[in-house]
Parts: structure tokens; C-alpha cells; sequence
């Protein structure tokens, strides 16, 4: 429990209307993602490319991001233009993403299977590349949008609520592709649509948000290249840092690893193969956390994390999440396929708070960094991060694609899978997130950053810019 509470002083408010905008930008990040985690599966039930090929598109783009994550980060932190240092890459980046994303599904069932893997990836590299330019720039700037502690959980709190509109829509995402033409032709349009969405909403921060840091001094000379790399270490020497990219690392990626399983369980074991039922449940389940968290779970972390603490509240929600996760076993149930619904409110205080305190508490580290270098490097710090969520997800596609063979699971068997194999992708949905969850307990348990010493930070730190 934190010593002492402090009250947001009223000139370290965020209006309503830039936190508004910001959290479309967290519309824009999470639906690509959504978007993609949902719509992957057509290379596997609608092309029938083999699983583990579906995994290396997956893994290899998450391999580039290990490299021009954080040297976007780098860059934008360095950048001293009329227009700030985030806005501009916002801008571009979000256009040529959507453009890209637009392309990334044009596949067809005419080409070869080796034709429309390189395809997909090549385009899937691309993509991720021109993303980062819009992505790390704006977790950057929302970094820096106040000083203050509790406003900081505020506005992630909000950005969070409003990208679960993006966990609302893509559980119905295959559904969708499956009622039209066909799964391959459905994706077809949703890339032209979802690639529209993230042009013309990616740009919104790049126009109306505004920059903390705007004054900030030329640049001397420098070797750029050692001063990166410096930046780097220096920030993965940061323990806090370090704690935070663990436990967001077990937490989203036991999730993410899971959930390449639950649409499999659901198909193959709940309803023996049949796609439509058996998306019908999977976009309710989707539908139901994300709904939970939209409407309760965000805001109820938000203000909770505001009176106890932010390392506090993930001890309430880790463990309830948990809980969902062991539910599901009981929930996998051919008889009663619904009783699965019962699990996704738990499940969602997991997610719910890592992307809700998390983002807040990297900018207190932001802060904790500053008072030890000198240094702003939000977008080091941002990269690395999320560098790490999608290292995760590389690993989840990769790990889940083999796991999903080593199960014994075969496309061509249909609704007739060993009972074997239908019992070990249960195992691996339920357990393996379990497992993660526990790990990442201990680890948050450690965090050093409290509410008071936060505050210390910041005195400090206005007192050495006073003297500056």
C-alpha cells in the first residue's frame, strides 16, 4: 500500500478533448493488431497453408521490429522540427500503414501456397516498418502529455477503454469473411476497410495532440550510431523498465499464445468443425471481454489504481484473471458451448490492466530515467517496450504453430480430430496462461516505482529544468 495520496493538480489535467483524440490513436494500434490476429486464420482455413508456414509470417515481421523499433524511437526522440518531435512521423506513418495494410490481404486461392506466403510476408515486413513510424512516435507523446502521476493512469485508462472497440469488432471479423464469397475474398475487403481506418484515424494525434517537450535544445554532434546503441543498453539497464517488459511479456503473451488454440478448441471440440457455430461463439467470447472491459473493467482499474496504487491493483487483477483462465476448462463443453462466456469477464482484468497501468507507469519511468542521464527517451523507452509485446507475439506465432502440429491436429481430418489432440490444445489454451500469470505476480511484486517516490522524482526533476 502507498504511504501517502496525492490530489492531480488542476494545470496537470489533460482536457477531454486531447485525451479523446489520443485514445483514437489507441483505436488505430489495437485494431491493426485485432484486426490481423483475427483475420491470420484465413491463411490456414482458407488457403490451407500449413500451420507451421502461418507461423514464420507471424515470427520473421516481429524479428524486423527488433531493429527499426527502436531505432524509430531513437530517431523521433532526436527530431527537432517546426511541427515537434512525434507529430510528424505520426502523419506519414499512419498513411503509408493503412496503404500497406489495404494490400495485405489481396490473396487468392488461384496462387500457389509458397507464392501467397512470400506474399503475405513481404507486405506484412513493409507494413510493420511504415507502422512503427506511426506507433512509437504516439506511445511516445503520450508519454509526455502530463507529469502527474494519477493523470498519467487517467489518460492511458481512457485510450484503453476506447481500443476496445477493436476487441468488440474482430471477434465477428471471421464470421464475416466466412458469410461472404468466401473467407479469402471476405479478408480482401476488410484490409481495403480496416487499412482506410488506420490513414485516416492515425492521423488525428499528428493534428490536434500537443507535445509536453517543445523547447527542447539543439542537437550537438555526435556519433549516431553509438549514441543509439548507448541509448539502448542504457534503458534495458533500467530495472523498472526491465520489470515492466517481463511482466507485460508473461501477461499478453500467455494470452496471445492461448488464444491461437481457443478458436481451434471451439471449432474442433466444441462444435466438430463447424466454422459458422462455432464463430458465432468465438465473436460473443470476444464480444463479452471486450464489453466487460470497455464498460466496467478499464474505467474500475482506472480508479482503483488512482487510491491504492498502481503496483497494488495489479495484485487484485492478476490473480482474478487467473481464475478466468482456469473457468475456461469447465467451459469448454460440447453440450453447453456457452458456459465458455462465464470466463471472459475474469479473463479480461488481466489485459485490461497490463495495457491500462503499464502505459502509465512507463512514463513514470520515463521521469526515473531523466533524473538518473539527463536524457528524455520516451521513444527508446516506447520501443523497446513494445518491441518486446511483439518479440512475444513472434514467439506465440511461431510456438503456437508447432504446438498446434505437435498435437496431432490435422485440416483435413475436419470436425474429426483424435481425442488426443483435442485434449492438448485445451491443455496448452488453459495452462500455459496460468503458468505465465503466476510467473509475472512475483515479478510486479519487485517494481520500485511507488506513488511517492514518483512524486519525488518530479520535484526534482522541475527544480534541475528550473536551474537550466
Amino acid at each position: 500500500m502507498q504511504s501517502s495520496h496525492h490530489t492531480t493538480a488542476r494545470e496537470d489535467r489533460i482536457p477531454i478533448f486531447q485525451k479523446a483524440v489520443y485514445a483514437v490513436g489507441a483505436l488505430v494500434n489495437q485494431m491493426q493488431a485485432a484486426a490481423i490476429s483475427a483475420m491470420v486464420l484465413v491463411l490456414n482455413l482458407g488457403l490451407g497453408m500449413n500451420p507451421a508456414l502461418v507461423g514464420l509470417v507471424g515470427t520473421i515481421p516481429r524479428v524486423l521490429d527488433a531493429f527499426t523499433d527502436p531505432l524509430v524511437g531513437y530517431i523521433s526522440d532526436n527530431a527537432r522540427t517546426r511541427y515537434g518531435r512525434r507529430r510528424p512521423f505520426i502523419f506519414f506513418g499512419a498513411i503509408i500503414a493503412g496503404l500497406l495494410f489495404a494490400l495485405l490481404f489481396q490473396l487468392h486461392k488461384e496462387h500457389t501456397e509458397m507464392y501467397n506466403f512470400w506474399y503475405f510476408l513481404v507486405i506484412q515486413c513493409l507494413f510493420v516498418v511504415a507502422f512503427a513510424f506511426f506507433a512509437i512516435p504516439w506511445i511516445a507523446l503520450g508519454f509526455e502529455m502530463t507529469p502527474d502521476y494519477h493523470e498519467r493512469t487517467r489518460l492511458q485508462g481512457m485510450g484503453n477503454t476506447i481500443a476496445q472497440i477493436a476487441w468488440l469488432i474482430s471477434p465477428w471479423l471471421f464470421i464475416f469473411m466466412y458469410t461472404t464469397k468466401d473467407v479469402v475474398h471476405g479478408a480482401r475487403i476488410l484490409a481495403v476497410i480496416f487499412g482506410v481506418f488506420i490513414a485516416v484515424g492515425g492521423i488525428l494525434p499528428a493534428l490536434f495532440n500537443k507535445e509536453f517537450f517543445t523547447h527542447l535544445p539543439p542537437l550537438q554532434k555526435k556519433n549516431v550510431m553509438k549514441d543509439f546503441f548507448g541509448g539502448c543498453v542504457i534503458a534495458l539497464k533500467n530495472r523498472p523498465f526491465v520489470k515492466l517488459c517481463l511482466m507485460t511479456f508473461l501477461i499478453f503473451n500467455g494470452f496471445m499464445l492461448a488464444s491461437a488454440f481457443t478458436s481451434y478448441v471451439i471449432f474442433f471440440y466444441d462444435f466438430g468443425g463447424d466454422y459458422a457455430k462455432g464463430g458465432a461463439l468465438l465473436g460473443w467470447f470476444g464480444t463479452v471481454t471486450a464489453l466487460c472491459n470497455f464498460l466496467v473493467i478499464i474505467p474500475l482499474i482506472t480508479w482503483i489504481a488512482t487510491k491504492i496504487g498502481k503496483r497494488n491493483t495489479f495484485m487484485i487483477t492478476i490473480p482474478l484473471s487467473i481464475v478466468g483462465y482456469a473457468l475456461k476448462w469447465v467451459g469448454y463443453n460440447p453440450q453447453h458451448p456457452y458456459l465458455l462466456l462465464v470466463a471472459a469477464p475474469l479473463i479480461a482484468f488481466g489485459l485490461g490492466s497490463v495495457f491500462t497501468i503499464v502505459s502509465s507507469m512507463l512514463a513514470d519511468v520515463c521521469d526515473f530515467d531523466e533524473i538518473q542521464t539527463g536524457t528524455r527517451r520516451e521513444g527508446i523507452f516506447g520501443a523497446i517496450y513494445w518491441w518486446m509485446i511483439k518479440l512475444g507475439q513472434a514467439a506465440a506465432s511461431l510456438v503456437s504453430g508447432l504446438l498446434l502440429n505437435a498435437t496431432g491436429f490435422n485440416i483435413t481430418l475436419g470436425g474429426h480430430q483424435t481425442a488426443k489432440t483435442l485434449f492438448l490444445m485445451r491443455l496448452c489454451d488453459v495452462g500455459i496462461p496460468i503458468v505465465a500469470s503466476l510467473v509475472a505476480i512475483f515479478v510486479i511484486m519487485t517494481f520500485e516505482i511507488s506513488e511517492d517516490k514518483a512524486y519525488e522524482i518530479r520535484k526534482q526533476l522541475e527544480e534541475r529544468r528550473g536551474k537550466a
